[in-house]
């Protein structure tokens, strides 16, 4: 009953905002799967030691009051909630609208759009850093490329980005994730990170992690984080 009361109070707060909502059987898949499972998955992941230090790598080198575009943005924590408590400007972009509704409460000094992130527009070099944390999964292989390519056009010279994925050799894979079905399209750890280098990043380190979400139908994963810059000259394509 919480996720369906959840759903349905997002949907008529976003009514009056002009955010174009999908639901569970006419939208995409990805926003299906996550607005059921709304606050349940920030549980499952809250435990995340690596994704609190690709955090804290990011929140070293970030200048004050930076502008910040999170990928994916969830729930809100710990990603935006770290950024925003820090001084820095956020931008949330999740195609959930219930996780929307979710993060925009737990993290009110934060901005948040629900949209699919491939046709939300952006400006280039508009933002100091981007994180895209599992945000890719969903999206097909040509896809993720487009969308990596977009998202460092949208980086100023110099900005950070802080990428993590979960590294199999999948495609259009059928699978279970938290107990609702999901499609899974990835690359392996070597091809993430040449994907990461031909859209114009140079990475500055990785770290390579088994997790397992706290959650009883979740099972173990392979997590690779990527700390990256974007260079000076602008990526091509």
């Amino acid at each position: 009953m919480g996720v369906r009361r959840e759903w349905h109070d997002a949907r008529h707060r976003y009514a009056e905002t002009g955010c174009v909502l999908v639901d569970g059987n006419h939208g995409s898949p990805a926003a299906a799967v996550f607005d059921a499972l709304g606050g349940d998955y920030e549980a499952a992941f809250a435990s995340s030691e690596a994704h609190r230090a690709s955090l804290a790598w990011l929140l070293e080198r970030l200048p004050p009051a930076a502008r910040v575009l999170d990928v994916g943005s969830g729930t809100g924590r710990p990603t935006a909630a770290a950024l925003a408590a820090a001084g820095h400007r956020v931008l949330g972009v999740d195609v959930s609208p219930v996780m929307v509704e979710i993060a925009s409460r737990q993290v009110p000094d934060a901005e948040f759009r629900c949209g699919d992130v491939r046709s939300v527009p952006f400006e280039d070099g508009s933002f100091d850093a981007v994180c895209l944390y599992f945000a890719l999964l969903q999206m097909s292989r040509a896809e993720q490329s487009g969308l990596l390519r977009r998202l460092v056009r949208a980086l100023r010279p110099g900005g950070l980005f802080a990428l993590a994925t979960v590294p199999l050799d999948v495609e259009d894979f059928d699978g279970v994730f938290m107990g609702r079905s999901v499609r899974v399209t990835s690359f392996p750890a070597q091809d993430v990170i040449g994907l990461v280098r031909d859209a114009g990043l140079t990475v500055l380190s990785e770290r390579s992690v088994l997790f397992t979400p706290a959650h009883p139908d979740a099972a173990p994963e392979p997590q690779l984080f990527l700390h990256c810059r974007r260079g000076e000259t602008a990526p091509a394509g």
